[in-house]
């Protein structure tokens, strides 16, 4: 059409008749939205993408934080939104000198997380889109008796021989989650998969706590203090030790009976003195090396050590005499399996137990994070998503 023959604006319109029902609909179609529709058309869907941390090396310089796709829930799988993930002692060690890393990398760290599901796959029946969870540690450690032989002890574990959760989004099979409890927010819920279950494995599952004993908690970290928390709920007494007196007053505000400075005295001779030379029913021992052989002379005839930390170092030594005379029980906790997991979310709503945060730190601040987790903190240190700063 020229302008002789009243050539029309980009805008103007054409007519189409179309018929149905026997009866005549004018439809007018824009020209020029039709030419931006096809333009569409012609271009790619973009991905949507994510941010997570991965690490390709040893080492703290070995840590990035890259843009990758999101992925999505493949049959039997769920798709989570992390809302937190709370760091363990573990995952610097891990990320710092490799302990207990597989020989491929890079992998993404971190084990403990608290988030939603938003899509689930083909097959899944245990969680609905919506539901809050968390993390198994030991994913595929569901009951009994742990994967492993002799020569191979079971470690494959979240952030290490599977994959980690320091990412905004995962999708892990239905079995690696369990339900979060309905009194704990994101946060508090993300400290859970390890710390929480470490102590309630060491003094529940296997320990069998019961009211009236006495437990040792050394140290105010993670464990210890979830350790704290559950034996007060059970009616234990607890003994606590710690080089800070700041430290050993906060923990008596959570229930512990009593406090010793292992800086200002004997704590052996202390526990002595608190028991009337009976020594106490379960030792939590959080330091390991020559320190296991102190907490075989605090513990009483026939108690319990319950072996979890290692900052002493991963060989121990200790006195074979009171251990075989006392005929003390010696066991090494590695987490627990889901089962426990679950009992522990249970017994965390019913008792109202709240776990004790340190210090909470955005998704960027991961360096920021590893450096408090190292100046031992009074609880846990959490990475809250969404949030920029500690």
């Amino acid at each position: 059409m020229n302008d002789a023959s009243g050539k029309q604006d980009a805008d103007d319109v054409v007519e189409a008749i179309m018929r149905e029902g026997g009866q005549a609909i004018a439809v007018q179609v824009d020209i020029a939205n039709i030419a931006v529709l096809h333009e569409c058309m012609e271009e790619p869907m973009s991905v949507k993408t994510m941010k997570q941390w991965r690490l390709t090396a040893p080492g703290r310089q070995n840590l990035e934080l890259v843009n990758v796709p999101i992925p999505t829930a493949k049959a039997g799988e769920v798709l989570v939104k992390v809302n937190a993930v709370s760091l363990n002692y573990r995952d610097k060690m891990a990320i710092e000198d490799g302990a207990g890393l597989p020989s491929a990398l890079p992998i993404i760290p971190a084990s403990d997380l608290a988030g939603e599901v938003i899509a689930v796959g083909e097959g899944v029946q245990k969680f609905h889109v919506g539901q809050r969870v968390i993390s198994n540690f030991e994913a595929e450690w569901l009951d009994g008796r742990p994967m492993g032989t002799a020569r191979n002890p079971p470690y494959r574990t979240l952030g290490g021989a599977l994959p980690g959760v320091l990412t905004e989004y995962v999708a892990f099979p239905q079995d690696w989650f369990v339900s979060a409890p309905d009194s704990l927010d994101d946060t508090l819920a993300s400290t859970l998969p390890v710390a929480g279950l470490t102590a309630w494995s060491a003094l529940i599952d296997n320990g069998r706590l019961h009211a009236g004993q006495t437990v040792l908690v050394q140290g105010t970290g993670g464990v210890s203090l979830f350790a704290l928390q559950i034996a007060v709920a059970h009616g234990a007494t607890v003994i606590v030790t710690s080089s800070s007196d700041e430290k050993l007053e906060r923990a008596k505000q959570l229930g512990a009976r009593h406090a010793i400075n292992r800086m200002n005295e004997d704590w052996v001779e202390a526990v002595y003195r608190i028991t009337h030379d009976r020594g106490v029913d379960h030792v939590l021992e959080m330091a390991g090396g020559a320190n296991l052989g102190r907490s075989v002379q605090a513990v009483a005839v026939q108690g319990r050590i319950s072996v979890i930390g290692v900052f002493e170092g991963f060989a121990f030594s200790g006195p074979t005499g009171p251990l075989l005379r006392k005929q003390v029980s010696l066991q090494g906790i590695g987490v627990g399996h889901r089962r426990g997991l679950e009992a522990l979310v249970r017994a965390i709503d019913s008792m109202g137990i709240k776990p004790v945060v340190d210090s909470r730190y955005g998704f960027g601040d991961l360096h920021a994070a590893l450096d408090r987790l190292g100046c031992g903190p009074f609880g846990k240190v959490v990475i809250e998503f969404g949030s920029s700063s500690a």
